[in-house]
Formats: C-alpha cells, structure tokens, sequence
C-alpha cells in the first residue's frame, strides 16, 4: 500500500514539474530573443573573490574530516567557549551569517557550515547523498569533531529544515535551538495539503524534480536568479543590508560551484526511493516533541512560506517555544533585519 501511494505521489509530482518546467523553457526563450543569447547564455567571468569575502572579522575557515566528506566552515570567537553552529539554506552558504558571525563572538565559539554540497565542503554525486537523515548525520559528526557535546543551533531556510530534524533525533546535544523562516517538516506536509496559498509558492520544488533544466535555469543571464530570489522586490531582502558586492559574493560562489548539489536537496525529498524507506522518519520529526528551549524567528513577508507555518511548527515544541514575528522583513531575514534578529536571539539566550 505504502508503495502504490509513493507511485501516484510521484506521477503527480512529475506532472507538476513538467507543467512548471514548460513555464520556466517559456520565460527563458522570451529573455533570450528580448536580450540576445550572446548576454544570457554567458556570465561575467569571476575569479578573484570579492574584498567580503576574505574580512578577517568574519572569522577564520577551516575543515573538518567526516566519515564520507570534507565540511567546510568559517569560525569566530574563542574555542573555549561554547559552540553557536549556524547553517544556512538554499541558495546560501556560511557568507549568509556574516552578521551572526561578528555579533555573537564574544560570548560564543560562532561557527558557520557550507552544507555537502554547497561552497568549499564536498559534494558528492546522486541524489541520495542530500536526503535529511546524511546532513543530520553530517551535523552530528561535525559537532563532535570540534571537540564538543552540544550546542546553540541556529537553522535558516532549508537549514532550519535539517535543525529541525536534528533537533528530534539528537536532543542531547542542542542546549537551545533558533529556527529563522522554516516549518517543521510535518507541518509543511499538513499545512501544503490543505493551502492552496502554499502550493502555488512551493512551486519550484515541483520545478526542480526535473534534470538539468533547474541548474540551467539558475545560472541564466549571469546568475539572474539569485538577483530576483535575494534582492527583487517580491521576494527579496527589504533592507539595506545586503549590497551588490554581497551579491557579487553569492554569484562568485556559485560560478566556482554546480547548483546540483544545493538542488538535489529538494530532489532528495521527492524521491522515490526516499519516499518509501524514508517516510516515517522524515514525517514523524516533530511528533516525538523539541524538548529544548526554542525561539522561531519569522519574516512576515516571506514569499516562499506561510506565514501560519509558524504557528504550526511550534506544536512540535514540547518545551518552552516563543515565536518573534519579524515585521517587513522577507524570507532572508537574518540578513534583512540583522539588528533585530541578533538582539532576538541574544535576549533568547539570556533568559531563564
């Protein structure tokens, strides 16, 4: 039974993709006759990193040596003090904690990742390698590997996907976890069953189920993507804070980097494969409860997730759970209203 639902689940899945495939072929064309395929087919040559990147006051970046790959990560503050691990979505890597990084290094060892698959950690081939039990996994190993027990857990995006899940499988080892804009992942499954709000914003985790085509179509017209998913008006960040050469940052990484890995990610979880070994662990995070103290951070304007989903990841929480609803600021919000956000999670940690 459980592999004829997987079966339908998939088929209607690869309807949608090929649906939203054909829309995105359709908007590319018209970029291409409206701008010349000489100016979209190409993109600037970047080989020298940008001056931010290499800002000593980030931190320092260093390696650590897990079972099946090299992770990637930038460090700030002293190692004798307790680690605040921070892990990015998609499309990100440890750049998108910049402001984390200088903010908490007094008080914390700061340690920012690139996930596998993203920046300077490894990446490795098929789509099985980027399912949510190997970067909890990953996770795990990491955080003993810098030498300690446990942590503050800080997770955006689809890395608060992965802390959420850490969260449920490892208890032990967060003293407090900080969620920013992503639901536990039985509250998406429910809440996108149910609002049709949801499924029109879940869009391109429909559109890339497809080969090829989503890479393709994320490095088009030099990176366009990133522009229209960081900074456009709609989706973007609201503030000031993110500048063009933070974009240029972005598009320097990913010119050296395959969006493969970072959209094998959203592959991994419609699998089929996954779908039928890995359902149970996948959608039961959340029902065993998050024990720890945890705050979830939410931009209200986020044009890719629900608002409501936040009230309905903090039902996982049988512990004490506060939710800061971020006015104006959009999904990125960590880099939106960094003030805001750091003085949230800092009163956080300082309470009782």
């Amino acid at each position: 039974m459980a592999l004829v639902r997987a079966l339908i689940e998939r088929a209607i899945t690869l309807a949608f993709s090929a649906f939203y495939g054909l829309l995105v072929v359709g908007k590319l064309l018209l970029d291409t006759v409206k701008l010349g395929p000489g100016t979209v087919l190409g993109h600037k040559k970047r080989s020298i990193p940008p001056k931010c990147l290499e800002d000593p006051s980030l931190g320092t970046h260093g390696y650590a040596h897990l079972e099946d790959i090299r992770m990637h990560y930038v460090s700030n503050g002293a190692e004798d003090k307790p680690l605040m691990l921070l892990v990015h979505g998609f499309p990100e890597f440890w750049y998108s904690w910049r402001y984390q990084l200088k903010e908490f290094k007094d008080n914390y060892r700061v340690v920012a990742v690139d996930l596998r698959g993203y920046g300077d950690s490894d990446k490795p081939p098929g789509i099985s390698e980027y399912a949510v039990p190997k970067h909890v996994n990953d996770l795990k190993q990491f955080i003993t590997a810098l030498g300690y027990n446990d942590c503050v857990l800080v997770g955006h995006d689809w890395g608060g996907a992965i802390a959420w899940a850490f969260a449920d499988m490892h208890p032990d080892m967060i003293s407090r976890l900080v969620i920013m804009n992503c639901p536990n992942a039985r509250a998406f499954n429910q809440h996108i069953q149910k609002s049709f709000t949801q499924f029109k914003m879940s869009w391109y985790m429909f559109f890339f189920q497809l080969p090829c085509l989503p890479e393709f179509a994320l490095q088009f017209n030099d990176f366009a993507a990133l522009d229209t998913l960081i900074k456009s008006e709609k989706l973007g960040v609201k503030s000031e804070y993110t500048t063009e050469d933070d974009m240029e940052a972005y598009k320097y990484n990913f010119t050296r980097n395959s969006f493969t890995g970072p959209v094998n990610f959203y592959r991994s979880v419609f699998s089929l494969a996954n779908l039928n070994r890995d359902r149970k662990k996948i959608e039961g995070m959340g029902t065993l409860g998050i024990t720890m103290p945890t705050l979830i951070i939410w931009g209200d304007q986020d044009g890719a997730l629900d608002k409501p989903l936040a009230e309905l990841s903090a039902k996982a929480c049988k512990g004490k759970v506060e939710i800061k609803y971020v006015e104006g600021a959009s999904h990125w919000v960590q880099m939106d209203r960094p003030d805001l956000v750091n003085k949230l999670i800092r009163e956080f940690l300082s309470a009782e």
